[in-house]
């Protein structure tokens, strides 16, 4: 089974980041999942350019940039300078997401959209073929550590048929909850993306954690 790990340094330690940044890079993750919160679309900030700057400038993995911000087409030139590789916005914030997308593209980033757990699958269907990722929230945004919520698996075989039927390319990536109980049932159900934060970073062995998600059958 082949799928794609991406610890979200939203819970690793602040205080130590480029610490934590190197040891994803001696790692067998795949991405660096990097939360940007604005306080307004979801009830807590995070960082901003200068930490994207720091972690680009020592990661090794590409940096998958998840705005859960208002008005992201105010930004995507700056995170794209940045460091970002792929960026994804929320379907919630973009009145026009279709222009946003492309104006992603033309920057040279992979374009994700990201779905709020409330949000129908069925939303994406005009624009499945034109997105690089699509980004499943199992919590409901802002603050990491938060339960999973087990009705996201129908949207994610939903989404999965979606990505078939247009002949998208689209990966389908899990945000929120992601953990070594629930992983199996997340792959089967169509994921190709895991994010991880808690799971990882509060292990006693972040790097053993990392390869035991790497190697679930």
């Amino acid at each position: 089974m082949s799928y794609l790990l991406a610890p979200s340094i939203l819970s690793a330690d602040f205080a130590n980041l480029q610490r934590d940044v190197e040891m994803i890079n001696g790692s067998k993750a795949d991405w660096f999942h990097v939360d940007i919160m604005d306080g307004k679309f979801v009830p807590n900030i995070s960082f901003g350019f200068p930490v994207i700057k720091a972690i680009k400038k020592h990661a090794k993995k590409p940096l998958d940039v998840h705005l859960m911000i208002v008005d992201p087409d105010r930004y995507l030139q700056a995170f794209k300078e940045a460091g970002a590789d792929i960026l994804t916005v929320h379907i919630e914030a973009c009145p026009h997401l279709h222009r946003t997308i492309q104006a992603i593209k033309a920057l040279g980033m992979q374009a994700g959209v990201a779905l709020n757990p409330h949000t129908p699958a069925n939303l994406l269907s005009e624009i499945i073929a034109d997105i690089d990722l699509v980004c499943v929230m199992s919590v409901n945004p802002g603050f990491g550590g938060q339960k999973f919520i087990p009705g996201i698996y129908p949207k994610v075989r939903q989404l999965k048929e979606m990505i078939a039927a247009s002949k998208s390319s689209a990966k389908i990536e899990i945000d929120g909850g992601v953990s070594l109980d629930n992983a199996t049932a997340l792959l089967q159900a169509g994921a190709d993306v895991l994010v991880a934060g808690n799971t990882v970073f509060s292990a006693k062995d972040p790097v053993q954690m990392i390869a035991d998600l790497k190697k679930i059958q």
